[in-house]
Parts: C-alpha cells; structure tokens; sequence
C-alpha cells in the first residue's frame, strides 16, 4: 500500500469563474486511524456545482482539505463498525485517503447489478434531489407535464428519468448544446429539449410545450425561471434546487420580470436543501434499484479518471462539459 496521500486545497478565493490556479495539489504522509476511526482508500469522487459557492468566502477554508460526497474503501480500522474492506460513502473529497468516524461514514449495501457509482448519481445526492424535488416539494402527478432545466447535468437527468417513472406526461428539458439536445430527447427519454442559447427560455418552452406545463425543476434561476413562470398552468408547483446561472456571476441576476405570475396563477414556488430530506433515501432506493437491475435506468454519468484529473473535472462540470453526473474515479473498484 501506498505511504503517501494526495489532497487538493484551494489556495485563494476566485472572482467570477474559478481557474486551475485557486487549488493546488499536496502531498503529506499517509494518515494513521486513532482508536474510534479508519483509514479510507477513496474511489470515486463527486464534484458538484454547489462547491463553487463553497468556494466563495464562508465556505471552504483555505489552505485545507476540502468536502464532497465519496465513496472509498476501509483499508485500516480501529472502530468496530467500519471493517476493512467495507465500501462506504463519506464527505471528506478532493483526497486519495481520509480519517473517518464511524458516525461520519455510511457502509454502502451491497447491491448486484448495480454499479458502485451510482451511489454519487442517481443513488446518490443527486438523484435524492431530483426525487425530492419532485415527490415532495413538487408533488408530481401522474399525467402532469414537467419542465427541468439544467436537464442534462447530474439532478437534471436524474429527475427525468424519476419523472417519467412516477408517470409524468411530457416532460421538457432545457440544455446547452444541440449535442445535449439529442442526448436527451434520444438517449434519456425527453419528449422535447430545446438549447437555450437559441432564444428567450419562454418561446422555447412555448414551442417545446405549447399546452404548457404543471411543474418545474429549477436548476438555473434567472431567465429560465422567468420562462417557467410565463409557462406554468394555473396552480403550478415550481421546485428550487440549483441556481447555476449565477454561482460565477460576478453580478445578481434580474429578479423575473413576471414574478407576480405566482399570484395570479396562484403558482407555488419552494427552495429546499437535500440534507434536510435524507429519511427518502429508502424511498429513492425502493424506487430506482429495480428498474436499474431491469436496465430500464441507465446512471447517466460522465467519469474522469485520476486524481490528477480532479480539479479539471471539476472546473469541467461548471463550464458544461460532462452529461450527467460528474464523477472522477481516482482507484480501481472492489
């Protein structure tokens, strides 16, 4: 084994787009576990868009090791409840190793037929997300019509394939590129996408939904939200997640010309955070598990390999380069 870990610290605080040179790459020798810990080998490692707010001043610390959703392997232990070879999901990323509790890890269930990295995508945070958004803030129901922007990213896929399990009519996605246009109306079952960059986000959604829509997954705020708001029927739900729009933005956005649509559709419109729902883990679980076992789900994942390769995957994801969840794999799986 290995006598050295590997760990990515931000160096500075970006203005606007973060650059390869906020982070830098450190080396220091391999931890050992105190009694009441284990040492992790990592795995796979999910970068996200929400860490380029972490980035920003309040959140990650400078000069330190930083968080994010993991998956690695117990190669040491010294707690009872972490084995060595247990596989389990933790929050200490952007590393090659990490000391965890046994109250800060998560021993994955052994699931055949589905792949390991799923636990980052649809399993994971992302897919709890869309669930979330759409079973509990949104309330989809059957035969409704869905909107997701942001739709081929880790949460936008992954609600458009919730979506069409808990029955949704039709459902519509907004992406960046004729390429991820196709990938969604042919690959991931979207009866309509559109590029935003073709026009105003409300004609685009009039066109690609005529008769309008019920609810809509808000992963980009800005223009998009003000399209949703012009489209959604009387009493529609509009579910706040991700506001990808702005996180570099070196200026707020506009609020919606058409906010008062919320009151005069008597529209609902709800932000939440994913930590606050974790009991519906099970429930994603119970209704995702079989349908991936079946192949009827596919994890819609775009995976970078090598630690080397972290901050690029990262800096990737912001600009749009990944469909899917972003995951890099910095070890080989059991």
């Amino acid at each position: 084994m290995t006598t050295t870990a590997r760990y990515v610290h931000q160096v500075s605080r970006p203005h606007g787009r973060p650059t390869a040179e906020n982070f830098a790459f450190v080396e220091e020798p391999l931890p050992a576990p105190a009694e009441g810990s284990a040492l992790v080998e990592n795995i796979y490692l999910s970068v996200d868009p929400y860490m380029r707010e972490e980035m920003d001043e309040g959140g990650w610390q400078l000069d330190a090791p930083l968080e994010g959703r993991s998956i690695g392997r117990v190669v040491e232990s010294r707690t009872p409840g972490l084995a060595v070879g247990d596989v389990v999901f933790h929050r200490k990323a952007w590393r090659t190793h990490a000391l965890v509790t046994e109250a800060e890890a998560r021993v994955l269930p052994p699931l055949a037929g589905v792949p390991l990295s799923a636990h980052l995508s649809v399993l994971g945070g992302t897919g709890l997300s869309a669930y979330v958004a759409l079973t509990r803030i949104a309330r989809l129901q059957p035969g409704e019509d869905v909107f997701i922007s942001s739709a081929a990213g880790g949460v936008g896929s992954a609600a458009g394939r919730i979506a069409r399990l808990l029955g949704a009519g039709r459902i519509v996605g907004s992406t960046g590129s004729p390429a991820k246009v196709k990938h969604l109306t042919e690959r991931l079952g979207f009866d309509a996408a559109f590029d935003y960059h073709d026009g105003p986000v409300g004609d685009l959604l009039a066109a690609a939904a005529p008769d309008g829509i019920d609810v809509y997954l808000d992963n980009v705020g800005g223009d998009h939200l003000e399209g949703a708001l012009r489209g959604l029927r009387q009493h529609g739900r509009i579910a706040w997640c991700g506001a990808v729009a702005q996180y570099s933005s070196t200026e707020p956005p506009a609020a919606p010309r058409n906010l008062y649509d919320v009151v005069h559709k008597a529209l609902r419109l709800e932000g939440f955070l994913v930590r606050e729902h974790l009991d519906a883990r099970d429930e994603l679980y119970e209704v995702l598990v079989p349908h991936i076992r079946s192949g009827r789900v596919v994890p819609d994942e775009t995976v970078v390999r090598g630690f080397d390769r972290v901050v690029d995957a990262f800096l990737g994801m912001l600009s749009g380069a990944n469909t899917g969840k972003m995951i890099v794999q910095v070890a080989d799986t059991p």
